[in-house]
């Protein structure tokens, strides 16, 4: 939006996927906008091209070859009709090129002017303009040299721990923490590829790693008459791998005069590179009140949810709004803050394994009830597959209330609510979070989930004896041949009294995750098991329990401890096939691209020693010996395509 822009629009193609993408859709629908979608091809089935009024195919699976090609977004805007295109987040959305690509093009460009992207959508340029400013900064260095001596002289200086980040995004990719100067050259290098993966741009900067800083942020909004407003502040000091994982406004304990110094900082940044549109100035926020600016990030960011539930306004109708050349709406001191918002970010991920990103099929995916103070912002429908290509965040499940307490206990009740089954996810993960007393009491800092990793990331419990029995009445009840799930007072909705192969006992062998048994059932009429629904209601002695009990095919889902676990009968053909796997070899902990092969066939390694990198959902994850021994063999090689479980090395132990 370089120029004033005052074409009343009708339609917009959304240049992303996932939850931005189907979020971008439902307000520009509610305007009366045709939606146009794109996708690769293997999204063609996605959620968002679903949705979507018109779709078109751009071709190729990775980024590179799809959501990052700029002239095929162009192509598609002209083939579909349409007349804007919105960046969504990630991807190209701070991309200066791409931007003044569709100014080119005659399109309206649903951000930012190119020049306030290339102010600020790099770092190491809004650093720069923020020392001018007057604004503090955290020590760091933000030059154009990226060769790895320039980065150790800088790092020397600041002193370690420094922080890697990649000047052209943000969302942890191309992020690294390093320790010791032995560390730093593989650490850059591997942050270096990670960023030109994800942004098409491979510069970095460097900076001292705070220790326990909050992570402040204040949403900015301008029009392009020169009138710029913040939107109160967010707080997203819980994160792992430098990535959001909660996100909540306004942010606990902030006086009014701290909001109002850094609004009005934020917003004299804006104006200052003649920004329009929405915008986030980052800060961290130490425990002494002072704030030190991190980064502008030049287009609409994956929290924004939060900002609406307070204020009440609809974030994306302002973009689309102000890119017809309107004004804003509201002066600075109407700008709402009416209560609190908490948000979680859920992925497809395995918190116990360091959060490796997870791929497979949706089998079951099921959401929050709606109700006041209740939004879930989602990508996936049940049956979607989630590939190893893109971010694996899958939807945002956003609460508010009158006060913060009443916010968390009602995001509480939607955990419990939600359902996932076919992959690994965070959802646990997230409840312990809300439910912890920490962030009850709102001691929030960016080392949140370190401090308390025992509690967060307890190790794998093993199933109560308890837990067998009923797993296998319920796997029995909710059998399709044995059930009567629409009508909860039918005979053959319930266990009890069901005669098995004519007796009144049955015998099933029963597979939970690692752990197989073997249960002998007899009918107890003291004990009852009935489905009502999907739920499970368990009698015994007079005291009803329930709990979530969902079938899919001939695998059980059910809700046990605040666990979901899922529950087949053993199939003894699989389980003598797995008996001859592939022994002293390391797999692929997820289905991904081979970047680097690190060690040669009759290399010495020891415990800990990067044998492969591997590249999945635009992050790199090294696949690390776990005994000394000596390389045996080699199943892969560098630019291959692997699947879930694959032998990648195989190691002789010495």
């Amino acid at each position: 939006m370089s120029v004033l822009h005052t074409k009343q629009l009708s339609s917009v193609l959304i240049a992303n996927r996932g939850e931005i993408a189907c979020r971008v859709m439902r307000t520009a629908k509610a305007m009366g906008l045709t939606t146009v979608a794109v996708h690769s091809a293997t999204d063609c089935n996605a959620r968002h091209v679903r949705e979507a009024d018109i779709a078109v195919n751009l071709g190729g699976s990775k980024a590179s070859e799809s959501y990052l090609q700029i002239d095929a977004l162009i192509e598609a805007a002209r083939a579909s009709g349409a007349q804007a295109i919105h960046p969504g987040y990630g991807f190209l959305s701070e991309n200066a090129g791409f931007a003044r690509a569709v100014e080119a093009a005659g399109l309206v460009f649903l951000g930012p002017p190119a020049s306030a992207i290339d102010a600020m959508g790099s770092k190491s340029a809004a650093k720069t303009l923020m020392e001018a400013a007057g604004v503090p900064l955290v020590p760091g260095y933000h030059g154009d040299a990226q060769d790895a001596a320039t980065f150790r002289e800088a790092a020397a200086r600041i002193g370690y721990p420094v922080l890697l980040k990649a000047t052209a995004g943000g969302g942890g990719k191309g992020m690294k923490v390093v320790e010791r100067d032995e560390d730093l050259a593989d650490a850059l290098a591997s942050a270096q590829r990670e960023a030109l993966s994800s942004f098409g741009d491979s510069r970095m900067l460097v900076e001292k790693y705070v220790l326990k800083p909050r992570h402040v942020e204040i949403q900015v909004f301008a029009d392009q008459h020169g009138q710029c407003l913040y939107l109160n502040e967010r707080d997203c000091s819980i994160q792992r791998r430098h990535q959001k994982v909660v996100e909540e406004a306004p942010a606990p304990g902030l006086t009014a005069q701290m909001r109002q110094a850094m609004g009005e900082a934020a917003v004299r940044a804006a104006q200052a590179i003649g920004y329009v549109g929405a915008g986030t100035v980052e800060f961290l926020l130490d425990a002494r009140g002072e704030f030190f600016f991190m980064e502008m990030n030049t287009r609409l960011q994956v929290e924004h949810p939060v900002t609406e539930a307070i204020t009440g306004l609809d974030l994306v109708a302002w973009q689309i709004r102000v890119a017809q050349g309107e004004s804003l709406p509201i002066s600075q001191a109407e700008v709402p803050l009416k209560g609190h918002a908490i948000e979680v970010r859920l992925y497809a991920e395995d918190p116990a394994n360091d959060f490796l990103p997870a791929t497979g099929t949706l089998a079951l995916y099921r959401e929050s009830a709606p109700g006041p103070g209740r939004r879930v912002d989602s990508g996936v429908t049940e049956g979607d597959e989630v590939s190893p290509f893109y971010d694996p965040m899958l939807g945002k499940l956003i609460a508010w209330g009158e006060t913060r307490e009443e916010a968390r206990l009602r995001l509480l009740a939607m955990l419990d609510e939600f359902a996932i089954g076919g992959l690994r996810t965070n959802l646990a993960f997230l409840r312990r979070i809300i439910a912890h007393p920490a962030f009850a009491d709102a001691e929030l800092d960016t080392d949140f989930i370190p401090r308390y990793q025992q509690d967060l990331l307890p190790p794998p419990a093993e199933l109560a004896e308890t837990f067998w029995p009923l797993a296998a009445q319920a796997y029995l009840s909710t059998a399709p041949s044995r059930v009567r799930a629409d009508d909860a007072h039918s005979p053959w909705s319930s266990v009890s009294g069901l005669r098995l192969g004519g007796h009144r006992e049955a015998t099933l062998n029963l597979v939970c995750g690692m752990h197989t048994r073997s249960v002998k059932l007899h009918v107890d009429p003291h004990h009852s098991v009935r489905l009502s629904g999907e739920h499970l209601e368990v009698e015994q002695d007079g005291v009803r329990r329930q709990m979530l009990a969902i079938r899919r095919a001939d695998t059980l889902y059910l809700r046990w401890q605040g666990e979901m676990h899922a529950v087949h009968q053993l199939d003894p053909v699989a389980e003598a096939d797995s008996s001859h796997a592939h022994q002293g070899g390391l797999s692929a902990p997820m289905n991904g691209s081979i970047v680097r092969v690190l060690v040669d066939v009759g290399e010495q390694v020891e415990i800990g020693t990067a044998l492969v990198v591997l590249e999945a959902m635009k992050m790199e994850h090294s696949i690390r010996a776990n005994t000394a021994g000596t390389v045996a063999a080699l199943y892969c090689a560098e630019g291959e395509m692997v699947k879930e479980g694959t032998v990648l090395v195989e190691l002789q132990t010495d």
